[in-house]
């Protein structure tokens, strides 16, 4: 049987050929959040069914290809549409990738997601930084025999999002005029959406908002030892007193909507690196 140290040595190998800079970050680009990509120089574009081992995004909006090239000057590989456990993909799978990432040299990862808000103060098209996050997906892609190689067994857990490039992100973010929310992401692992009373305990247990990707990939990248910069975009906002029915449509155009602003807090935040 291949092992995944074995999976990604494979898919590592197919890749670097197509990279023509050695990644210094890497993007995680989320739902209706794909169009980054266009703001790239491109040096490549391989699509997820051509990487050895790579899972395949089943879910809409979600392009599938992995790209490499330069932004503001820095050498990165994006995902250009990401994979999630409730696809039926296990933790290992998701976070399949990041591992792949940190292969090849990423020491930077910038991850971007559509969230729901929980936060009563939080309107939809708010950008929300991730201050920290909340593991409910029931899973963990560390669980099994710990790679050496690729990080300590017991990874320590109490800054998982980078202090510095948090503070980046709020300077670019009023440099292009949007008041920033800070707060805390619960990662569940869907694909239903929250109930009322689900709503109600996430808001007590301290979340801010909520969303179906994410962790896995955080954790696996804190786990390599890479710096991580989190950003929700608010697509709609919980309110369990007055629910309101969240359609997948509405929360992809709440998205893109916002997704010019998105482009340009990351094209600072690659500059101020």
């Amino acid at each position: 049987m291949v092992t995944l140290k074995e999976k990604i040595a494979e898919a590592t190998s197919f890749l670097r050929p197509h990279i023509k800079s050695a990644p210094d970050v890497g993007i995680i680009l989320g739902t209706g959040l794909g169009e980054l990509s266009e703001k790239m120089e491109r040096e490549a574009s391989v699509d997820y069914n051509e990487i050895p081992h790579f899972p395949v995004s089943t879910v809409q909006s979600h392009h599938g290809r992995l790209l490499s090239g330069t932004l503001s000057g820095k050498a990165l590989v994006a995902m250009q549409g990401r994979f999630h456990l409730y696809e039926g993909y296990t933790a290992h799978e998701v976070s399949f990738p990041v591992r792949v990432m940190q292969s090849l040299g990423v020491q930077t990862l910038i991850v971007s997601n559509a969230a729901g808000g929980i936060n009563p103060l939080f309107v939809t098209g708010d950008i929300m930084l991730i201050a920290d996050h909340i593991n409910l997906t029931g899973t963990n892609p560390l669980i099994g025999p710990n790679i050496d190689e690729w990080g300590p067994r017991f990874p320590d857990m109490s800054c998982v999002y980078d202090a510095d490039l948090l503070a980046l992100a709020v300077e670019a973010s009023l440099k292009n005029q949007v008041r920033p929310q800070k707060g805390v992401y619960a990662g569940l692992r869907g694909p239903c959406l929250e109930t009322p009373a689900e709503t109600r305990f996430l808001k007590r247990i301290g979340a801010d908002a909520v969303g179906l990707s994410t962790v896995s990939e955080v954790i696996a990248a804190v786990h390599g030892g890479m710096r991580v910069l989190g950003i929700s975009v608010i697509t709609n906002v919980n309110l369990p007193d007055h629910p309101v029915p969240a359609l997948i449509d509405e929360v992809i155009a709440a998205a893109e909507n916002k997704a010019p602003v998105l482009e340009l807090i990351i094209t600072d935040v690659l500059e101020r690196l």
